[in-house]
């Protein structure tokens, strides 16, 4: 199987594409020894969301690698930040610009599109069919985008990262009323920063999927993972800061389904 997925009933599906560590042998031989630590992972969000389940929410969770194909960029590989450096559909280095293929070994258009079939198409094949489940049982769903990053990466924004990164596309992916639901309580912890559409606006699964006309309100959720693990190798999960934050996780997904209810 090339995701891990659960059916719940309440109208909140959380999408996590970036959690994949595994990487077919074919690609990982040709991978240079950096990549193979994988060290863009979002690292242990099935662990730290693992509430989601007891709550009756749907969960979505890539198996293959960000290395392999990146299943929250667009098929056709455009720039979601024009302008900025950003990694691509099948990314060529990591995030601090260090070569994932050796020499010569990097994939061609006709890979591209092989690893689109293969790896990127069955992801998003089942999260579509589970938001249009979840429409016909509920009329609206929200659709959480959860992912995490080191809190400090100097390729793509200076210091460190707040804590807590929202992203609506500029709030055209979910209704206002909903944004400001999460970004008040998040805000109102106290405990963590907070940020709604600065740096992080929302993938391509947030920017696709996210339609409020429809029903779809897609956020997404671009957290430091200093706030629940160790951001070196071997990227370890502290379960003690865990502890701290996953409350807070809890109440915003259960204030997002309930808002389905207005």
């Amino acid at each position: 199987m090339d995701y891990q997925f659960k059916a719940g009933g309440i109208p909140l599906l959380v999408s996590m594409p970036h959690v994949g560590t595994d990487i077919p042998d074919d690609i990982a031989a040709r991978f240079t020894p950096g990549a193979l630590d994988k060290p863009d992972t979002d690292w242990h969000l099935v662990q730290l969301y693992g509430f989601l389940q007891e709550m009756g929410a749907s969960t979505l969770s890539a198996r293959w690698s960000r290395y392999v194909i990146d299943l929250n960029r667009p098929p056709e590989n455009t720039n979601l930040y024009p302008g900025q450096d950003t990694t691509g559909l099948c990314p060529l280095d990591t995030f601090h610009r260090e070569p994932l293929y050796q020499d010569g070994q990097q994939p061609d258009e006709a890979e591209v599109q092989r690893r689109l079939a293969a790896y990127w198409k069955p992801y998003h094949d089942q999260l579509r069919a589970e938001l249009d489940r979840l429409l016909h049982l509920h009329g609206r769903v929200v659709l959480w985008d959860a992912h995490s990053i080191a809190s400090v990466v100097p390729r793509f924004f200076e210091g460190k990262l707040p804590d807590l990164n929202f992203g609506t596309a500029d709030g055209a992916s979910c209704a206002p009323a909903l944004t400001e639901t999460i970004a008040s309580l998040a805000q109102a912890h106290g405990g963590y920063t907070v940020a709604v559409n600065g740096r992080f606006k929302g993938g391509h699964i947030t920017r696709h999927y996210g339609r409020p006309e429809s029903g779809v309100h897609g956020i997404q959720l671009e957290m430091c993972q200093s706030t629940y693990m160790n951001e070196t190798l071997p990227f370890a999960y502290r379960a003690d800061l865990a502890a701290q934050v996953q409350p807070l996780l809890r109440q915003l997904a259960q204030a997002a389904a309930d808002w389905t209810k207005q």
